[in-house]
């Protein structure tokens, strides 16, 4: 068994065998029997799979008994390699924090008080809205609120 392999080295691979078969995530998740943000969140590194998905993907990508282990371990999370990142999509969420994190610290502090919200204890749906001026990308992003405790 060759363990030389590592978790970016994997998501490369998996990616590779998505583009050949003309895979979509979406079909992957419905394989894992998860949702297509957590799995696709898991296939780029970022989340552990459970066993039994991991076990799904690996049957579903012909991906070795190594490969499926490395899937269930737990990442180093949001390492995308630079601090602002460069891509114009992945830099688009960076610029609606930077012009709207005030705006949602301030409101969000009006309505729960001194806390945060949970990237833990969360959920993300990313869908598309047909609009006649052209479709529009709706992203909900739902986390526990998280109330600092005071002593």
């Amino acid at each position: 068994m060759n363990h030389a392999m590592t978790r970016a080295e994997l998501t490369e691979k998996i990616v590779r065998i998505k583009i050949d078969r003309d895979l979509t995530w979406k079909g992957i998740a419905e394989e894992a029997g998860l949702s297509k943000e957590f799995t696709t969140a898991a296939l780029m590194g970022q989340m552990a799979l459970p066993p039994e998905a991991a076990a799904k993907v690996g049957d579903a990508l012909d991906l070795n008994e190594y490969e499926v282990k490395l899937l269930q371990q737990i990442p180093s999370r949001g390492s995308l390699g630079q601090a602002v990142p460069t891509d114009p999509l992945i830099y688009r969420f960076y610029e609606l924090v930077q012009v709207y994190g005030t705006t949602f610290k301030a409101l969000i502090e009006e309505e729960f008080g001194d806390g945060i919200m949970s990237a833990i204890d969360f959920d993300m749906d990313i869908s598309r809205k047909p609009d006649p001026a052209g479709d529009r990308v709706a992203i909900t992003l739902s986390g526990k609120f998280l109330k600092y405790r005071q002593y």
